[in-house]
């Protein structure tokens, strides 16, 4: 996890001029240092614990794969423990005390990493010119291997811990430190490891900033998928409300036209009509026209632009066996079975009931092919209820997922819930699928009908 904290920049003092352009990039460049490695160095930010959800970790039982989230604990402290066995056969012989302190400077930082990241990296640079002084004399400068092994692994840690511009600058200041000591103080040393220091942790530091920029991007992409796929959901349910609404409107607009067209001619049925039921009449049919004008004004604004109105009236279960027989044509063996009082229910029921069992056919074609599949239609009282299951694909291994697997289904939804019913839709113990649906229809009283 990388932290980071905004210090906000200096504004030039009054009465100054421009700055440069070369001394805002080094004004920056400091300012950037003092944010990265100076600022709240030595805060306590502890290591967590890693993330059990892998391919491999979360087959682990519970006692397991909880130590298994401290695995980056366990790594860095066995990175620790040889940076101090490093650091033993470095030293010179010159005494417990001196190699007790000379494996602990080699231990400290890279522990330390674990809680104060930043401040390990300043305590193993610091540790460098001490720990130097008690290597073999004319070997190895500016770098004793104990702190040679440790400093790279501190700066590798605390590069994963932190983002790549913080691993940039610790790999510049390990650079100044090197190439300072090279000069000034490795006059009587015939031996320099500045240049595998600064190769090694360069390549170090670049494969750490490679997974970063890696990471950030799956997550970049992870991101754009989740928001990608919840815009497509998001289409799909306007689109199908879109498809409900045309569909709903032939039926809404036959049935305004006949109320209008009977509450035109109920008054000439009569001889001599009141003027009272003339008024009455006429008042039905005014609100029948302004509902059928305001239903094709909303309408207007839902229709795309290409839509053509479809000529044949909208289908009904009525027309479910020729459904049926074209899905077998297709090639899917489905068989039907009604019960109950076979009876007319409104046309907003019937339409829905019939778009229902025709989704339900067609997922089964594409999502089961080769299964077959059954049709219960059940006219019960209170309603309809719907069931449509099939059965397991004979060959499951070879069927490709479909790209738009689960709009269907949200369609059915949002047909169902339009009408205030009830829908459930899953796998079947065998393997198969199973769609049942209630859709309440409220009871017609005789002298309704």
């Amino acid at each position: 996890m990388t932290e980071t904290t905004q210090i906000p920049s200096t504004p030039p003092k009054r009465g100054e001029g421009p700055r440069s352009p070369e001394f805002r990039v080094a004004a920056d460049a400091l300012r950037g240092l003092r944010q990265d490695l100076c600022h709240d160095a030595f805060a306590y930010r502890p290591l967590p614990p890693m993330r059990t959800d892998g391919r491999l970790t979360r087959r682990l039982s519970g006692r397991t794969r909880e130590l298994a989230a401290h695995a980056p604990h366990a790594a860095v402290a066995a990175a620790g423990l040889i940076a101090m066995l490093i650091a033993f056969g470095g030293t010179i012989g010159a005494g417990g005390v001196v190699e007790l302190l000379y494996a602990l400077l080699a231990l400290v930082p890279v522990l330390l990493t674990l809680v104060r990241p930043v401040g390990a990296f300043w305590v193993s640079l610091a540790a460098a010119p001490v720990t130097v002084l008690f290597a073999e004399q004319g070997e190895e400068w500016p770098w004793s291997p104990g702190s040679f092994a440790c400093h790279l692994i501190v700066l590798t840690v605390v590069a994963l811990r932190t983002r790549p511009r913080t691993a940039a600058w610790m790999w510049a200041l390990t650079a100044v430190y090197s190439l300072g000591a090279d000069t000034f103080l490795g006059a009587d040393y015939y031996f320099s490891n500045t240049a595998p220091m600064l190769i090694v942790s360069a390549l170090a530091l670049l494969t750490v900033a490679v997974r970063h920029v890696r990471r950030e991007a799956v997550q970049e992409v992870t991101a754009q998928r989740t928001v990608t796929a919840h815009e497509r959901s998001r289409r799909t349910l306007l689109e199908e409300r879109t498809t409900i609404a045309r569909e709903l409107h032939d039926v809404v607009a036959h049935h305004m036209s006949v109320v209008a067209i009977q509450a035109e001619a109920a008054p000439y049925r009569v001889q001599n009509p009141p003027e009272e039921l003339e008024r009455a009449f006429a008042t039905i049919r005014e609100n029948a026209v302004a509902a059928l004008t305001e239903l094709r004004r909303v309408l207007g604004v839902v229709r795309a632009e290409d839509y053509e109105a479809p000529d044949a009236p909208q289908p009904t279960l009525a027309d479910l066996d020729a459904l049926l027989a074209n899905v077998r044509e297709a090639g899917l063996a489905v068989d039907k079975a009604v019960t109950g009082a076979v009876r007319e229910l409104p046309p907003g029921v019937e339409l829905s009931a019939y778009r229902i069992v025709q989704e339900a056919l067609s997922n089964t074609l594409r999502h089961a092919p080769g299964a077959s599949a059954r049709v219960e239609v059940s006219y019960v009282l209170g309603g309809l209820g719907l069931r449509i299951v099939n059965a397991a694909p004979p060959a499951a291994a070879l069927i490709k997922p479909s790209p738009g697997a689960g709009h269907g289904v949200t369609g059915m939804r949002e047909r169902v819930s339009m009408l205030d019913g009830e829908m459930t839709a899953g796998a079947t113990a065998d393997g198969g699928y199973e769609v049942a649906v209630f859709l309440p229809v409220a009871a017609v009283r005789e002298g309704d009908a």
